[in-house]
């Protein structure tokens, strides 16, 4: 069977659960021990269709890297530039123990990962605006 089909089918068959589930909730007398018994089934079949996606998601991927050699090169150098570009922001990163307002006391591993996010997010920013720069420059050269 196509992949394709049985994911159709597997979406369709979580849609059903979900509208059965949906009517439930407006059929029953909403109380706080039924609202939260009700509250779980929707979490776990949130969780189910996520973990369901997630898997597909990645089946096709992998599928079509090893399916095409110069997509996987290509996906492989994308994520060495990522991987330096997260390493040079670990390297930069402060890793100081902030005292909290409440008196709650953050590590200075948690503190470095926090800085380590940012430090990526500006350096990434950074190189979007230069290439966004460096396009525009060139079309006006043109």
């Amino acid at each position: 069977m196509n992949t394709y089909k049985l994911s159709k089918i597997v979406v369709f068959i979580i849609s059903i659960i979900a509208a059965i589930f949906f009517i439930s909730t407006m059929a029953v007398e909403i109380t706080k021990e039924k609202n939260g018994d009700i509250v779980t089934y929707y979490i776990l079949l949130s969780y189910l269709a996520f973990f369901i996606a997630i898997f597909s998601v990645l089946y096709f991927v992998i599928k079509n890297l090893i399916s095409q050699k110069e997509q996987l090169r290509s996906t492989l150098i994308s994520v060495g530039i990522l991987t330096g570009i997260v390493l040079i922001a670990f390297i930069l990163a402060d890793s100081k123990e902030v005292v909290l307002k409440d008196g709650n006391v953050i590590s200075s591993m948690y503190s470095k990962m926090i800085s380590t996010g940012l430090n990526t997010f500006y350096i990434m920013a950074v190189i979007s605006i230069a290439v966004l720069g460096w396009t525009s420059f060139t079309k006006l050269k043109r």
